[in-house]
């Protein structure tokens, strides 16, 4: 069974959740890239080697775990380190609606015309908006793509509106046969 597992998807792809899930019934220990992005989530960025330096003695204290979330450009020198990814891709449809209910949710109020969030919220929501058709230049499908050719690793995508558990038991039907 796959110690190292590695989930990454588009913003609101439900990476974070499926790793959390997971976690609980692999019992894998459960990490997200934006523990070791974001020093004050959403608004502050943490240094890049700052970043790999806690990733790193995080990653080598666990046998087993899941880091879900988006290591792209910052993070590439631990493609070797995984066993499995997992690459997640939901309609865009589906996906911003859910983000956007996560903002409500987050912010409440704040996001609408006039809240001290808003214009976040919007340019958040337009950045992940970009996520299926950009190029390289900002974190896409294209970009997530090609990041993957030259992983070592199998790669078991699961593209299309899944509830978590069936997510979950693609992986562990997965995990089974191989």
């Amino acid at each position: 069974m796959s110690g190292k597992i590695h989930i990454l998807g588009a913003a609101g792809s439900g990476t974070s959740t499926l790793g959390a899930s997971l976690s609980k019934v692999l019992t894998h220990k459960h990490l997200d890239t934006d523990d070791y992005f974001w020093i004050s989530k959403f608004t502050a960025q943490r240094q890049v080697t700052e970043r790999i330096k806690m990733l790193k003695k995080d990653l080598s204290i666990y046998q087993k775990w899941i880091l879900s979330g988006a290591l792209c450009g910052w993070g590439d020198e631990f493609k070797s380190y995984f066993d499995l990814v997992v690459f997640l891709w939901i309609p865009q449809d589906i996906r911003l609606q859910r983000l956007q209910e996560r903002e409500f949710q987050r912010y409440g109020n704040e996001i609408l015309a006039g809240g001290s969030k808003h214009d976040q919220s919007e340019v958040f929501l337009e950045w992940a908006s970009l996520y299926d058709n950009a190029g390289m230049e900002v974190r896409s499908k294209t970009l997530h793509e090609h990041w993957m050719t030259d992983l070592s690793c199998p790669i078991l995508r699961i593209e299309g509106n899944y509830s978590v558990e069936e997510q979950v038991n693609i992986v562990l039907n997965y995990l089974k046969s191989n």
